[in-house]
């Protein structure tokens, strides 16, 4: 992998948008997301980025994976 030695390229700073309407809707996505926190490396979004556009996996399965590693899901 190529280092960006003249910081051409902005770090990468993932954040969640959600509407004011779909977290009243569904309030338990806020703690879903609250979850996620500090959880993801940025080594590990390249390999995220990579399974996905690289190697043309299915997102769901990519996501599961992660999750499972984490210890979020079962």
């Amino acid at each position: 992998m190529l280092e960006d030695d003249r910081r051409y390229f902005p770090p990468y700073e993932a954040v969640a948008v959600i509407r004011q309407q779909s977290l009243q809707q569904h309030p338990e996505v806020a703690q879903a997301i609250a979850e996620l926190g500090g959880k993801i490396s940025d080594q590990e979004m390249q390999q995220l980025n990579y399974a996905l556009d690289a190697q043309h996996r299915d997102v769901k399965d990519v996501a599961h994976e992660f999750l499972r590693r984490k210890g979020l899901v079962h």
